[in-house]
């Protein structure tokens, strides 16, 4: 689904990405660990197409196709999914206002026909219930004045009505309690967790792990994956650190 071969980047002259490369199959769920300033985020926004994260050199291609020559939407309507550490609030927009539009512009860009408000109404209320989200959060303006919890919880359900095949997450765990955090794992997995559906997990720590169990755990430091192995490593990592196994 997702090969990356050599990839290298810089953001404002400086080099991040140093030559990575990782294979994601479909039906594969893999966790991206390391330290501060290794180059998680950095590789999760110029997968998604973030401006301003200049690729050097190597490839990247997305069932096929060269993911880094696409523009962000259509990198979004092919298929692939970007959760923010941080995800942003837009004051005076409703939320199912923003996802409606964001779904059938994705399905406009694929030539499919634009779900009625009927339709949309139905698939938001069943993902809200996924996520134990009342539907009166999602007439609220996008995550204004939501928790950081209640905003995650809102990024799943985004997920799950747009329904991509790729998931990259980008500390979906951070500023999580133990519910929410249960809460968020058992809704990537009842979203994601599919035979033509694969998920990029990056996160500091093991604890999500325990409800999202990764089938490949990889250790990224100074730019490259130095390590890789099975969900075992992320228990080695939070035992012993990143030194000690990089």
């Amino acid at each position: 689904m997702l090969t990356i071969s050599d990839l290298s980047n810089e953001i404002a002259g400086k080099a991040i990405l140093k030559g990575l490369s990782l294979k994601i199959n479909a039906g594969e769920i893999h966790a991206i660990m390391g330290p501060n300033g290794a180059g998680k985020s950095t590789l999760a926004y110029t997968l998604g197409g973030r401006p301003g994260y200049a690729v050097t050199g190597g490839s990247a291609t997305f069932d096929g196709q060269d993911l880094l020559a696409m523009d962000p939407h259509e990198r979004a309507a092919a298929g692939l999914f970007l959760g923010f550490q941080y995800p942003v609030e837009i004051p005076g927009v409703s939320n199912l206002q923003f996802l409606r539009e964001a779904l059938n512009a994705q399905r406009k860009q694929r030539g499919e026909e634009p779900l009625s408000g009927g339709a949309f109404l139905k698939l938001a209320r069943e993902k809200a219930d996924l996520l134990r989200m009342d539907m009166d959060m999602l007439k609220r303006p996008v995550n204004v004045g939501f928790s950081g919890g209640e905003k995650k919880r809102a990024e799943m359900v985004q997920m799950g009505i747009l329904d991509p095949k790729l998931a990259i997450l980008d500390e979906t765990d951070s500023g999580l309690d133990i519910d929410a955090l249960r809460i968020c794992g058992e809704g990537i997995n009842a979203i994601m967790r599919k035979p033509d559906k694969a998920v990029l997990l990056i996160t500091h720590y093991q604890r999500l792990l325990d409800y999202v169990k990764p089938d490949f755990v990889h250790v990224l430091a100074g730019g490259r994956i130095v390590r890789s192995g099975g969900a075992e490593l992320a228990h080695e990592l939070e035992q012993h650190g990143y030194e000690a196994v990089a």
